[in-house]
């Protein structure tokens, strides 16, 4: 399976969001990944819908919203009105994980189950039908810039192979501390999507960034 891109724009400038992201995808991104806080469940604060729907506006490529809000399920309709293609939430963040997946999928847009560092992998397992995509994170969300949870790999390593092992169509997000020195690494793992924060944005070369995460 091809390796996808996803430049976060919370790495990017607000005051010229259309611009950051014409920026990413003139480089290569494949899709425009959106991070959306609340300040309760991560400590921080980004933007909400109406930001999506603006990015939406300049965005050729797919945008991949991943909500790390409490209680999701409030805001479902909302971000899947606003454009989202994949949308993702946090298994620690609600009790009621595969209607809000169900949800997703109902409404065309492609569902994802995200996983803080510290949650097993095996908690997700049996969510994994239905699941289009799961974003293991390999920082603690909240803010862009950290290093690498070494641990990750090997969470990515057995969710790879649950899911071969049972055969589903369910890709692997890597978002948190991907950068040139790893990203082999977290691929041979299995992880297919990988989000680039502050790598890709802050590089005078992001096209560079974008193509060696391909492996190109």
């Amino acid at each position: 399976m091809a390796v996808k891109v996803a430049p976060s724009i919370l790495s990017g400038d607000f005051a010229k969001v259309g611009a950051e992201v014409s920026r990413m995808e003139k480089a290569g991104a494949d899709m425009i990944h959106c991070d959306v806080m609340d300040g309760l469940f991560v400590p921080n604060l980004t933007f909400g819908h109406k930001m999506v729907a603006d990015i939406r506006k300049h965005a050729n490529t797919p945008l991949d919203v991943h909500l790390m809000i409490i209680q999701p399920e409030r805001y479902l309709d909302k971000f899947i009105s606003s454009g989202a293609d994949f949308l993702s939430f946090h298994v620690e963040a609600t009790e009621q994980p595969k209607d809000n997946l169900m949800t997703i999928r109902n409404a065309g847009v492609k569902a994802g189950l995200a996983v803080c560092p510290d949650t097993p992998i095996e908690d997700i397992y049996p969510l994994l039908d239905f699941c289009d995509y799961v974003v293991v994170m390999g920082v603690y969300p909240g803010f862009s810039g950290q290093s690498y949870i070494p641990t990750t790999t090997d969470k990515i390593r057995k969710l790879a192979s649950e899911i071969s092992r049972r055969k589903l169509p369910v890709e692997i997000e890597l978002d948190g501390g991907a950068n040139e020195d790893n990203v082999r690494m977290l691929v041979e793992a299995g992880a297919t999507i990988l989000v680039s924060g502050s790598c890709a944005f802050n590089s005078p070369t992001p096209e560079k960034v974008i193509s060696t995460f391909r492996g190109e």
